[in-house]
C-alpha cells in the first residue's frame, strides 16, 4: 500500500461497502470543506475509484489500498493515521489484525461491532496494550449500541437532577422503529453461528449479559425473552433481537464508569407492541420472528436499504429510570433508518468527537456511553440527526 500522510485525520475502511459508502458520502456532504483530512481506503482501488466517481468527488479524497490481511499495510495504516473508521466487518473474520495493530500503535480506532463473542476476546488479548500507547478502541458505534448505551446515561444524568442519585433499574422500551437490514449485519450472524460450532465456550459469553464487564458479575437481570405486559407502560413488550448486544455495552459502560449506575444495576430491553389484544398478538408474533428474514430474497453483504428507504425510516426509544414512587422518562430518537442512514452518520461523528472533544480520554477499550456520553450526544444532536429529550 501506499505510504498515508501522517496529517490524515480519519481513514474510512471499506468506503466501497454498501455502509462504508454512505459513510463517505456523509463526510463529503458534512466536512468536505472543513479543514477535517480524511482518506477512503480497501482491498479493491477499482471500486473505490467507482465509489468516488459515483459521488462526484472529483478525486479530492485519497484513496489507499488496504488488505484487512496484510499485516505490512495494517502497520502502514494505524502508523500514520489518528484514527480508523471500519465498516469492514464481520469483524470476527477481519478485524482482529486491526484491532491489535491500532492498540499497538496509539491509533483511536471505532466500528460498527455487534459481536459480543469477539468484543469479548478484543477486550481481553488487547486492553493493557491499549492503556499503555493510548489508543481509544471504541465497538459498537452504530444503531448498537449509541441510542441505547447513551439513553441510559441520559436518562440517568436526569434522576441525578432530580433525585440526586440513579436508578438500579432502566427499562429500555422501542416504541418505534422503520427500517432494513443490509447483508453485512447477516454475515456477522452467519460468522458468530459458525464459530458457535468450533467454540462452544462462546455460548457462556453471549448468554451473559456481564460477559464485556471483565469479571464483574452483577444481580440477576430481568427476563426479556417472552412477551410480558409492561403495567407502567401500558403496553405490551416482545423480546428485541439487539438486546443482546446492548445489554452488554450498558453493563459495561456501568463497569467502566465505576459503577454509576450501582452494582446492583438491571437493564430490560424490549419493544413495545401496544395494548389489549391486538398488541399481545403483535408481540407474539414479533417474538416469533426472524427479524433478519432468510432465504430467497435475502440481502447479501453489500446490499441494503435504498436511499428512500433509509431516508423514509426512522426510530424512538423511550427509556423508564424506576424508582419506588415514580419514574423518570427520556427518549432517543433518530430521523433515519435506523441499521444505515442513522448509523451512518453515528459511526462518523464518533470518530471525529474522539479527535475533537474527546482528546484527553486516556487509551483503553471503550463504549460510546464510557468515554464520550455528554459531548457525544451534543454532537449527534448538532449533526446526526438523533434527539435526546426529557418526557
Amino acid at each position: 500500500m501506499d505510504r498515508i500522510d501522517k496529517n490524515i485525520d480519519v481513514v474510512i475502511l471499506g468506503a466501497s461497502g454498501y455502509t462504508g459508502k454512505i459513510v463517505y458520502e456523509y463526510f463529503l456532504d458534512k466536512y468536505k470543506d472543513s479543514s477535517l483530512v480524511f482518506a477512503i481506503a480497501g482491498r479493491n482501488i477499482k471500486k473505490l475509484e467507482d465509489v468516488q466517481s459515483s459521488l462526484n468527488d472529483q478525486g479530492n479524497t485519497k484513496i489507499l489500498r488496504i488488505d484487512t490481511d496484510s499485516n505490512e499495510d495494517i502497520e502502514n495504516l494505524v502508523k500514520s493515521t489518528k484514527c480508523v473508521l471500519t465498516t469492514v466487518g464481520p469483524y470476527q473474520l477481519y478485524g482482529s489484525k486491526l484491532v491489535e495493530a491500532c492498540a499497538k500503535h496509539g491509533t483511536d480506532y471505532v466500528d460498527l461491532c455487534g459481536e459480543p463473542g469477539w468484543m469479548h476476546e478484543m477486550i481481553t488479548s488487547h486492553k493493557n496494550l491499549a492503556q499503555s500507547s493510548g489508543a481509544r478502541i471504541v465497538f459498537s458505534c452504530g444503531f448498537d449500541s449509541i441510542p441505547f448505551d447513551l439513553g441510559v446515561w441520559f436518562v440517568q444524568q436526569e434522576a441525578l437532577k432530580q433525585k440526586g442519585k440513579t436508578s438500579n433499574h432502566v427499562r429500555a422500551r422501542v416504541r418505534a422503529m422503520n427500517g432494513q437490514f443490509s447483508g453485512g449485519t447477516i454475515a456477522s450472524l452467519g460468522a458468530t453461528m459458525a464459530k458457535l460450532k468450533t467454540n462452544p465456550e462462546l455460548f457462556a459469553v453471549l448468554a451473559n449479559p456481564f460477559s464485556l464487564s471483565e469479571g464483574f458479575e452483577g444481580p440477576e437481570q430481568p427476563k426479556d425473552n417472552k412477551p410480558i405486559y409492561d403495567d407502567a407502560m401500558q403496553s405490551w413488550v416482545a423480546p428485541f433481537f439487539m438486546a443482546p448486544i446492548n445489554t452488554k455495552n450498558v453493563h459495561r459502560t456501568n463497569y467502566l464508569l465505576d459503577h454509576i449506575y450501582g452494582e446492583d444495576f438491571q437493564y430490560n430491553e424490549m419493544w413495545a407492541t401496544g395494548d389489549g389484544e391486538a398488541g399481545q398478538q403483535m408481540a407474539a408474533g414479533v417474538a416469533s420472528a426472524n427479524p433478519f428474514g432468510g432465504g430467497e430474497g435475502t440481502p447479501q453483504p453489500g446490499e441494503g436499504p435504498t436511499r428512500e428507504q433509509r431516508e423514509n425510516g426512522n426510530y424512538d426509544v423511550v427509556f423508564y429510570a424506576d424508582f419506588d414512587d415514580e419514574s423518570i422518562t427520556a427518549s432517543v430518537a433518530g430521523d433515519m433508518d435506523p441499521g444505515y442512514g442513522s448509523t451512518s452518520k453515528m459511526i462518523a461523528e464518533s470518530a471525529l468527537c474522539l479527535l475533537d472533544q474527546a482528546k484527553d480520554v486516556p487509551g483503553g477499550i471503550y463504549t460510546p456511553g464510557s468515554c464520550m456520553a455528554e459531548v457525544l450526544i451534543n454532537r449527534l444532536e448538532d449533526n446526526a440527526g438523533l434527539t435526546f429529550k426529557v418526557e
